[in-house]
């Protein structure tokens, strides 16, 4: 391992490039970690350095642009995020158990805080493939002349299973929705996936999320903190974070986003329709190893447990309370994109005017999606 490592900061017990609040701290590029796993190198850039960091790949590229086809076609730039995507966790943790990552094509992994500044830099040419929601996905369309197709999934909400929620101090005087009017709310990442359906269960609640509330990034590891210690009155909460407050006690659920929407599409895989189209094979093999990135994180979860924790340094023992459990996000085993699902999110949101129509059939490649055997 090679640079800095970072330790876990107090109180909550994370990694420092997890936690929202001091990416600002970590220097340029946010790069809190970054070492070669034989397939790749890894990083993590901050929200605030997303520009400084595109500038700099770019300077990069102008420098690599002699560079031989091949060696350009065996690396994909790939970002990530936390929490939920189990099967780029294992490619990232378990490469061994993939037989064409290393040697068909390497990975150079960004962590990313949130999937919306993951769209500017795919917009921008500084990633190849990426974690996106369908709402920072379309904002990419429309504002940054983004084309890129959707390969995979990770993440939706299913029937009776978790769904990212606000939650509010037991004591707290914010009974309803309706409450929340002059108050601070925090949400992982303004402009990210889940502030569609947020906005959407304020507006029905006759709140107006740009005029009515103060709202405040605050990432979902720190999201506990920021509620315990006063700094929001409402606050968002997503795995595995959720399952330690609830194990605390002294919070309680407000409204989930299955409200507003059932069957949210949370996270999918995107890559350039640019890089797709000029590298077919290369991102087939990355289909393909996401693929069975997923298979592999569904068929063993007691080393899924294992992957997981080395990467949200959450303890197993919390992570075992929900994780590839009924109350956990829904996974397709075969990391299928639902894009009828996908569709009318996009719908939902032209409605309420976030977005111009859009068709998600412009999403789909006709051969290149999971599942890829």
């Amino acid at each position: 391992m090679a640079g800095r490592t970072a330790k876990p900061s107090n109180p909550h017990g994370l990694l420092d490039c997890l936690n929202h609040e001091t990416f600002a701290a970590v220097g340029l590029g946010g790069a809190c970690r970054r070492w070669s796993s034989g397939v790749g190198t890894m990083r993590t850039v901050s929200r605030w350095s997303v520009s400084k960091w595109i500038l700099a790949l770019g300077a990069a590229a102008a420098v690599t642009a002699g560079a031989s086809p091949s060696w350009a076609q065996q690396t994909i730039r790939v970002g990530w995020t936390i929490p939920a995507e189990e099967s780029k966790y294992w490619m990232m943790r378990r490469p061994a158990e993939f037989p064409n990552l290393g040697k068909t094509y390497n990975v150079e992994w960004t962590q990313f805080q949130g999937t919306a500044p993951m769209t500017q830099a795919l917009a921008a040419g500084a990633l190849d493939c990426a974690t996106q929601a369908p709402l920072s996905l379309a904002n990419g369309v429309v504002g940054g002349n983004l084309k890129a197709y959707i390969v995979a999934q990770h993440v939706f909400e299913k029937p009776g299973g978790f769904s990212v929620y606000w939650a509010v101090m037991d004591d707290s005087p914010i009974k309803t929705i309706a409450d929340l009017k002059g108050k601070t709310v925090g949400i992982s990442v303004i402009g990210g996936g889940t502030q569609g359906p947020f906005n959407l269960l304020l507006k029905q609640n006759g709140v107006d999320p740009a005029k009515d509330i103060k709202l405040v990034e605050v990432g979902f590891a720190v999201s506990e903190d920021a509620l315990r210690q006063g700094r929001v009155d409402a606050v968002n909460m997503n795995q595995p974070f959720a399952a330690r407050a609830e194990a605390k006690g002294g919070t309680r659920k407000l409204f989930s986003l299955s409200q507003a929407m059932p069957n949210i599409v949370h996270i999918l895989e995107a890559c350039r329709a640019d890089f797709v189209d000029k590298n077919p094979e290369v991102v087939k093999a990355y289909v393909r190893d996401i693929t069975s990135g997923m298979k592999k994180a569904l068929a063993n979860r007691e080393e899924t447990l294992k992957v997981v924790n080395e990467v949200l340094k959450a303890p197993i023992p919390v992570l075992e309370t929900y994780l590839l459990k009924d109350n956990d996000f829904g996974r397709d085993p075969g990391a299928a994109p639902n894009f009828p699902a996908i569709q009318k999110m996009l719908d939902i949101y032209a409605e309420t005017g976030m977005l111009p129509k859009l068709d998600a059939a412009q999403f789909k490649h006709p051969t290149i999606v999971a599942p890829l055997e």
